[in-house]
């Protein structure tokens, strides 16, 4: 863990109980008077408190002092992803957080199921876990559009992620991409597509969704 996530991080004194409390002191195993680590996910800066007092349930935390410590690729990459089944959506999460991608947009193409649904507070969870373990300062955002056409609506200037496109290169300027789900984009959606940079991956292989986006994170961004 490289540090702990506390929403109220940056406080003078601040509480803390539930799971943050049973990770720190049950599988951690601090003790009073130690020093840990804190971040909020909303600046930079990392904070450094002392642990002041521990009961059965909780501890409180002093502050001790900061340190503007940025932990951010200098890549930034936004990914439109048409949203596939949510298990995966979980699974692939933590990779994207990792490697730096800024933002997800959860995009209902025509082939996604809308039975899907999203549940954001429940994705931040998992990558504040995530941003715990591999440092990340900053979290990443997260949102849902509800159709391709409102995702190029909103994002005009994003690539698309198609069969037939162009070899996706390694050092492309592109800062917005709209990856597929399972079953790539209907012909209708395709309409949409003209007069846009469109890329392919350079391989005989048929990728999964989300095979797809953690290549195209890892060359654009690694």
């Amino acid at each position: 863990m490289q540090f702990l996530y506390h929403p109220d991080a940056g406080l003078p004194d601040i509480t803390i109980e539930g799971e943050p409390y049973r990770y720190l002191f049950k599988v951690r195993r601090h003790k009073e008077s130690e020093r840990i680590a804190l971040r909020n996910l909303q600046n930079d800066y990392l904070y450094f408190y002392r642990i002041d007092q521990v009961s059965r349930r909780e501890a409180e935390l002093v502050l001790l002092d900061k340190e503007e410590r940025v932990v951010m690729p200098e890549k930034f990459l936004h990914i439109g992803w048409c949203v596939v089944d949510i298990k995966t959506i979980e699974k692939t999460l933590p990779m994207l957080n990792e490697l730096g991608v800024a933002k997800i947009s959860f995009v209902y193409c025509d082939r996604s199921q809308k039975n899907f649904k999203i549940d954001l507070e429940r994705l931040k969870r998992i990558l504040v876990n995530s941003s715990q373990q591999c440092g990340r300062s900053r979290l990443m955002a997260l949102e849902t559009v509800e159709s391709t056409e409102k995702y190029l609506e909103t994002y005009p200037q994003s690539a698309i992620l198609d069969f037939g496109g162009a070899p996706f290169p390694c050092k492309t300027a592109i800062s917005s991409i709209l990856i597929g789900c399972e079953g790539g984009f209907s012909e209708a959606e395709r309409k949409n597509f003209e007069n846009r940079t469109i890329y392919g991956i350079d391989t005989p292989l048929i990728l999964r969704s989300e095979s797809a986006a953690i290549g195209v994170a890892s060359r654009r961004i690694l």
